[in-house]
């Protein structure tokens, strides 16, 4: 048997960050999602010369904010902002706003406009049809550098464990073409539905990830690895690890306390093996368990804690890492954004933001839509006492 071709894995920077944030476009009387992005991307242009910084998606109601390399969420906190705020000002004109979730209260997917001259978004289109269709979700990506090859897969595994966690602290994706589905995130049920979405296996080896990629490129599943959009997954081309699993993130605090929350449990993962520690791990049915749970429940979920099955609120459990990460955060100078993950469990997160707003508004989903474009415009106001 021949071996599979080789995927190198490039020369990364240990625990240095870059960030990609999806964001809608919503038409500022309607509230409906406004297929501007064509317009708005053209005008940008210029910003994509050094690199990308803002990009289109599979839909044209859809921006995605690139950032470059950095080593302090701050960093990459501002150039996201800066970004952001030339998206704003190619937008206003058009009538249109800024906001994220994981998905759109009430706006319809059949009523949406595939990005057009992109083979890339044909093909997938071509291949899912009605699934794909429906993909009318929005996410955030947090890439980690790893500075050494042999990391990658024990930091991807022990990561697994933590997935709930991510999940439930960025769920925002309750409603669902105008329906409250009774999930925190509906977004993680719909995009797993995807051939090559979903949670990742567990490798023991590169080599097993290699054979892996190679057994799919040679049956025509994928074009290349890029398109394995797991949860969380490799990323050769970047020497990092991606973490996918995020709902879209409603305001710049949350992706700043989300980043840190990444940042730092991969640091501390990285640490860990540098001192000949052996990394957690679970069995794939468990991970699997915990996804639902924390896509249904929010912050609300019992999840399992280990290999073992112990079980634990997983609010509590959040409690504990934040204090175990905390010298992996003095470290990489995100004490601050850190601090802000107990800010979420605190006053609410966004899913539990959005089904009160609605309550509060008589069932109106356009109040929630005016209260996402005010959360990424203007920050997430104080719980009311």
């Amino acid at each position: 048997m021949s071996r599979a071709p080789r995927i190198p894995f490039a020369t990364s920077r240990r625990s240095t960050l870059g960030l990609e944030w999806e964001l809608a476009l919503v038409d500022r009387r309607s509230g409906e999602l406004s297929p501007r992005a064509p317009e708005i991307l053209s005008a940008l242009r210029h910003l994509n010369d050094d690199g990308d910084r803002v990009t289109k998606e599979l839909l044209t109601n859809t921006v995605e904010i690139v950032t470059g390399v950095h080593e302090r969420v701050a960093d990459g906190i501002a150039d996201l902002e800066a970004t952001i705020a030339a998206v704003r000002d190619e937008a206003e004109p058009l009538g249109a706003d800024l906001m994220c979730a994981g998905t759109h209260p009430f706006s319809q997917w059949f009523q949406q406009s595939v990005t057009p001259d992109s083979e890339r978004y044909e093909t997938l289109i071509d291949r899912t049809r009605w699934w794909g269709r429906q993909m009318m979700i929005w996410g955030v990506h947090v890439h980690v550098g790893i500075d050494d090859k042999r990391k990658v897969l024990p930091i991807l595994n022990a990561l697994l464990t933590y997935l709930p966690h991510f999940q439930v602290l960025t769920a925002s994706s309750p409603f669902w073409v105008g329906e409250a589905t009774g999930y925190a995130s509906n977004r993680a049920m719909m995009f797993q539905q995807l051939p090559t979405a979903g949670l990742p296996p567990q490798f023991e080896t590169w080599g097993d990830y290699e054979s892996m990629v190679d057994d799919m490129t040679r049956t025509g599943v994928i074009d290349d690895f890029s398109e394995l959009r797991w949860d969380l997954r490799p990323s050769p081309t970047w020497g990092t690890l991606e973490i996918r699993v995020f709902d879209g993130i409603s305001s710049v605090a949350e992706v700043a306390s989300m980043a840190a929350l990444a940042q730092c449990l991969v640091d501390d993962f990285s640490e860990r093996l540098d001192h000949g520690e052996e990394l957690p791990r679970m069995q794939p049915w468990f991970v699997r368990e915990n996804k639902w749970r924390a896509a249904r429940y929010g912050l609300e979920a019992i999840i399992i804690q280990n290999a073992a099955g112990d079980e634990r609120l997983v609010t509590d459990d959040t409690q504990d890492l934040l204090v175990r990460l905390e010298p992996a955060a003095e470290r990489l100078g995100c004490l601050d954004e850190l601090a802000g993950v107990q800010t979420i469990m605190t006053g609410g997160a966004s899913y539990q933001r959005q089904l009160a707003v609605a309550a509060r508004n008589y069932g109106s989903l356009k109040a929630v839509v005016a209260s996402l474009v005010a959360e990424l415009r203007d920050g997430v106001a104080p719980p009311a006492r």
